[in-house]
């Protein structure tokens, strides 16, 4: 089998009010008016696609918010979303991988992110056979194009994998292509899945 990993809040705890909550701090702007203003909208997506540097993505979401930061202390508040690894899910993608499955990670992420996750959390790249990262391959979830890409990649077809993700949205553009697809509302639906 294939076993597929989002990462956000399926195998580390991320939060986005932190990272307003830094940003607020900085730029003296009310927390309630940045969670207003923020969004992820059309710019967000292109960074995660790889399609704008971290740089224009900072000035431009600045712009959008009403708020004049550093790239520097833009880039403080937004590697603050990262809270935690989820040891159980780390212990799980072993287990599988020592029972001769394939675990991979398929995660919309972004440049500025991959300079901070990797270096912090080294789990997760170790228990993973392979990265699916959305900046690295130019498209991103719930695009049905990455997850036949992952499938092609990995040579499997949809009956042969399993999908973990906090996006309905992500979960049901799996489950449309015929992939086993698990929507992660808490830390404890994969060890419940895996208890079965």
């Amino acid at each position: 089998m294939l076993y597929i990993f989002d990462l956000g809040n399926v195998i580390v705890d991320i939060d986005f009010k932190r990272v307003l909550g830094v940003w607020s701090n900085l730029s003296g702007t009310p927390l309630a008016t940045l969670s207003e203003r923020f969004s992820m909208g059309e710019v967000f997506q292109q960074h995660e696609r790889g399609e704008v540097s971290d740089e224009e993505f900072a000035q431009k979401l600045c712009e959008e918010m009403g708020i004049a930061l550093s790239f520097e202390q833009f880039a403080t508040g937004w590697q603050a979303v990262f809270v935690a690894l989820r040891p159980e899910v780390i212990e799980i993608m072993h287990r599988l991988r020592n029972e001769g499955h394939r675990v991979v990670v398929l995660s919309n992420t972004n440049r500025l992110h991959c300079n901070y996750w990797p270096q912090h959390y080294p789990q997760v790249a170790e228990a993973a056979d392979h990265m699916y990262l959305s900046q690295d391959l130019g498209m991103r979830k719930p695009d049905a194009n990455i997850y036949q890409h992952v499938l092609k990649a990995e040579n499997t077809l949809a009956a042969q994998a399993v999908f973990f993700d906090d996006v309905e949205a992500n979960v049901a553009a799996a489950a449309a292509l015929g992939i086993k697809a698990v929507h992660v509302i808490d830390r404890q639906v994969i060890p419940a899945f895996f208890a079965q």
